[in-house]
């Protein structure tokens, strides 16, 4: 890049930058009306630019005596500038003689005073990005990245643009699953339309959510996308496990009693889950959380979780009464017309009748089971097959050989865990910011970015011990700072000693006019004048660059933390920024944070459930399986190469409440389970919740799946880290769980039950049948 005909592009380059126009009405701004200003009225270029104007004279006239040295060169007028964050892919002679260099980076600072200057401002950044791609066309051998102020957030958002052609796909598939997973060939007891309202459920809630977050002042962001995906796990389980409980209620039963029944089989359960889920995101959404848009999501979340919980209530409870009354009355489930009697239907096609296919209760023989939902596939196939066959004593040893397979690669996986440290993790892929950081990693990260040091009181700069407390707070770095020449300046003529105040702003201001190297030098001093023409020094400032490497972000993080507390402890009292520092905090915030948040969430949630449960036990075995799954998800991500950043630690802490969404019940229903054994209470307990949680499984896979090819990097994480948690999750409820708990406590003893022909009960039922048959059963009880 130190050639004669690169050196000629770059300055070409810099003239048409500077060149750049950004018309209003009635006048034409350019960079020197909006650029930050020097001492001398002139804008503020880089070093690199004299370094490279001087450069080019050299060889104009032919002059061989002037060299490029690396990090620091010295100019002809006697500055010594640093390029170190300026000159990418160094070669060096010896004595730091530059021999070539890859890249060259070069930046443009603008002003940011009123509205309209930051209006200014960015149709000017528009319109260099336009100005340098042009330049790129021109000159195809040389790779040139533009990036500005904006555009990080612009390619954060970038995400949900590209994102959302395969979220209508997702709910493409989400929709057809769940209204297959609903259906059965009996078209009366058929649920289809019930699989439809559950995720119009999700769906209005997640928009009320919105709705309240916009309406207060909240803005959207990237994080957003996986609020869709919480909402699913969690709302359609609840959904399908009222299903589920409506199959289990007797058909001879009034739609109102069966409605109650199904709330009394299932909402004690989501109401827990739910405040689960409430707690946990509500503390994410409290002030404890420092990252914005952490904070912004679970608080999305939070509201979407509550609002799909009042829906349920309402809502779906109301649309599976309706679709009750249409059971009772023979309907079809899909076109709401009367199914008629199998005799009437056999001089029809064969298309109608399998359209038509029902199975009527006084069709049903004393030897055949009552219950018709029998028919079902997820339910016939768990039923008859799947829980027989995870039960048996020769799969039993292969399941536990399985496990400890799982445990030997999450412990693999969990021994390499590394922390988000890469900016791209949270932009869309095919963007500039991608490009500029990748090379700017690439060619610029043998020093770390220029910290900017600001003294911003008046201080005794006369002072030695001030001069040497100044000096103390910047050991360790590569100290390039007019500032520290000046006190070094003084030092040498051995007037800093005792020097009064006056002398030495009389100085500081002779220095000026005098020496030739502070002639930039104002630009780092702000005085103010006094009422007898006396000086003071209000605000200084430094520059500093720290002797670390910026791919190595555990030492930058030490760094600004550093940098953090002295600026509090130090006598001087003084600020650090670096543009770069906002990245950082990212990154060094994102676990730390939610972490502690999911600490406090967990400790909570196990002290709330002790109160709430019927058997300890339940405790015991819910924090087993927290355990395990959080652990194998940790693991097989790190394999899977995602790091832990904002987005997969906010999926952990997710994570741990669809866990216990999907595994609460099961265990419930096999610890409270009495007499018969263990096995017996395991085929129960998933033949209750099983196909619940096959049902919500499917259609949160099927829904994840179009987010694996969405060009961009945060989508990607998202995909990752939610299918892992729903796999294993999945893993432990039909597999883990079911023989573990076959040899594991607690027992179950078998008693006798005790017949005592005195104590019984006596139930006489009254059938009253109208003209088309229909049968409608009160039901008189006496003891």
């Amino acid at each position: 890049m130190l050639d004669q005909h690169h050196t000629d592009l770059i300055l070409k380059l810099h003239a048409a930058v500077t060149k750049i126009q950004v018309p209003r009405p009635g006048f034409n701004y350019t960079f020197a009306h909006i650029c930050i200003l020097n001492n001398d009225k002139t804008c503020i270029v880089d070093d690199i630019v004299h370094v490279l104007e001087e450069l080019k004279n050299a060889r104009a006239t032919n002059r061989t005596n002037f060299a490029i040295t690396y990090p620091i060169t010295h100019l002809k007028d006697g500055r010594a500038v640093y390029n170190g964050h300026q000159l990418g892919g160094v070669t060096v002679h010896s004595k730091d003689r530059v021999k070539s260099a890859e890249a060259i980076q070069l930046t443009y600072y603008l002003q940011s005073i009123n509205s309209l200057n930051d209006m200014v401002a960015e149709r000017w950044e528009s319109s260099f990005c336009d100005t340098v791609r042009l330049f790129q066309k021109s000159n195809s051998k040389v790779k040139m990245y533009p990036y500005t102020s904006s555009s990080l957030r612009e390619d954060f958002q970038k995400t949900s643009r590209v994102s959302e052609r395969y979220l209508v796909t997702s709910l493409i598939l989400v929709v057809t699953m769940a209204i297959l997973c609903c259906s059965m060939q009996d078209c009366v007891r058929s649920k289809p339309w019930l699989g439809l309202l559950g995720l119009v459920t999700i769906s209005l809630a997640t928009l009320t959510a919105a709705g309240i977050i916009n309406l207060t002042g909240g803005k959207y962001n990237s994080t957003f996308l996986g609020v869709p995906f919480v909402m699913l796990g969690h709302g359609l389980y609840g959904t399908f496990e009222m299903l589920s409980s409506w199959r289990k209620t007797r058909e001879d039963q009034h739609v109102k009693e069966r409605t109650a029944a199904v709330y009394e089989d299932s909402m004690l359960s989501f109401s827990l889950t739910t405040a689960m889920y409430l707690v946990t995101f509500g503390i994410g959404a409290s002030p404890f959380t420092n990252i914005e848009a952490a904070r912004i999501f679970c608080c999305n979340s939070c509201i979407a979780i509550f609002f799909n919980y009042l829906y349920v209530l309402s809502f779906y409870g109301s649309s599976l009464v309706f679709t009750g009354y249409i059971e009772n009355n023979y309907q079809h489930s899909i076109f709401c017309r009367k199914v008629p009697k199998p005799e009437a239907l056999q001089e029809k096609p064969a298309w109608y009748r399998f359209l038509l296919t029902a199975r009527f209760s006084e069709d049903t023989t004393e030897g055949e089971e009552a219950n018709t939902y029998e028919s079902h596939l997820l339910v016939c196939f768990l039923k008859r097959y799947y829980c027989d066959w995870i039960t048996n004593t020769y799969v039993k040893p292969f399941v536990v050989l399985f496990y400890l397979i799982y445990i030997s690669f999450a412990l693999m996986g969990y021994l390499q865990v590394s922390e988000g440290s890469d900016l791209s993790n949270i932009v869309a892929t095919a963007t500039q910011t991608i490009e500029y950081t990748t090379a700017q990693q690439k060619y610029f990260s043998n020093y770390s970015p220029v910290i900017g040091f600001y003294i911003y009181e008046s201080i005794e700069y006369w002072n030695t011990s001030v001069q040497e407390d100044v000096l103390e707070y910047t050991k360790g770095f590569v100290r390039i700072s007019w500032f520290e020449s000046y006190l070094n300046y003084l030092r040498k003529l051995n007037v800093s000693t005792g020097l009064p105040k006056k002398n030495f702003t009389d100085m500081l201001r002779n220095s000026f006019l005098k020496a030739p190297q502070f002639s930039h030098f104002q630009e780092d001093i702000i005085f103010s004048k006094k009422y007898n023409d006396e000086v003071d020094v209000v605000a200084s400032r430094m520059f500093l660059v720290a002797k670390t490497m910026e791919t190595n972000r555990e030492e930058l993080y030490d760094l600004l933390e550093t940098l953090r507390r002295l600026s509090v402890t130090s006598k001087v009292k003084f600020i650090v920024f670096n543009p770069s520092f906002v990245y950082m905090d990212r990154y060094a915030s994102s676990l730390g944070a939610p972490l502690h948040n999911s600490y406090i969430s967990a400790l909570f949630l196990l002290f709330f459930s002790a109160f709430l449960v019927a058997d300890s036990l339940i405790n015991v075995w819910i924090t087993l399986t927290v355990v395990s799954v959080e652990f194998g998800v940790i693991g097989f991500m790190t394999l899977w190469k995602v790091e832990l950043d904002c987005i997969s630690v906010l999926c952990l802490i997710y994570g741990i409440n669809y866990t216990i969404d999907n595994c609460a019940p099961l265990l419930s229903t096999f610890v409270l389970g009495k007499d018969f054994t263990r096995t017996k209470w395991v085929k129960n307990a998933l033949e209750v919740h099983g196909v619940a949680i096959l049902q919500s499984y499917l259609c949160y896979i099927v829904g994840l799946f179009p987010l694996a090819a969405v060009p961009s990097n945060l989508t990607c994480t998202l995909f990752r880290c939610l299918f892992l948690i729903a796999f294993v999750t999945f893993f432990h409820c039909f597999a883990i769980l079911p023989v573990i708990l076959t040899f594991l406590p607690p027992s179950k003893k078998k008693r006798k039950e005790k017949k005592n022909p005195e104590n019984r009960e006596e139930i006489e039922c009254v059938e009253m049948v109208d003209i088309d048959s229909t049968r409608v059963v009160d039901q008189i009880t006496t003891v």
